[in-house]
């Protein structure tokens, strides 16, 4: 068993107090009941050496994300974050796709960012709404699905 780090917000740190910013948004702060996609992996080649039938060797490519994914309930139509999702996906590729930077912060128990992860050149590719069904009694919850560029972690 380890011991009990001095600061209590270091380790292990609770997954539902976050907080979601968009950098050029206006009410740039914004609530999701969950993100996903917060990660990145090194895409390899494999490459087999003639002569060698021992081993392949796995040469590293580029770097990959995955797509980051919010959902919450279904905002308001005049939501800075769902005008621009509608600007880029409604827009039929008239105007020049306006990419955003977007932060996420782990917070502590009295709203302190004590971790945090910052994606760059994030755009929508997918915007959905969750199946209504009648015979239930839940919250109507939209996706918002972002592509990006980088993650770096911040804290």
């Amino acid at each position: 068993m380890g011991t009990v780090p001095s600061n209590p917000a270091a380790y292990p740190l609770p997954a539902f107090y976050f907080q979601v910013s968009f950098a050029g948004l206006a009410g740039s702060v914004q609530g999701f009941q969950e993100v996903r996609g917060i990660g990145s992996e090194l895409d390899t080649e494999e490459v087999t050496e003639g002569g060698e039938n021992r081993f392949v060797h796995r040469l590293p490519k580029a770097t990959k994300h995955p797509l980051l994914e919010f959902r919450r309930g279904i905002a308001p139509l005049n939501s800075p974050l769902i005008k621009w999702c509608q600007s880029v996906l409604e827009s039929d590729f008239n105007s020049p796709i306006l990419t955003q930077e977007i932060n996420v912060h782990l917070l502590d128990e009295n709203g302190n960012p004590v971790r945090g992860w910052s994606f760059a050149n994030a755009y929508p590719v997918k915007w959905e709404i969750d199946g209504l069904k009648s015979a239930k009694n839940d919250v109507a919850i939209e996706t918002i699905v972002l592509s990006y560029t980088d993650c770096k972690r911040l804290k």
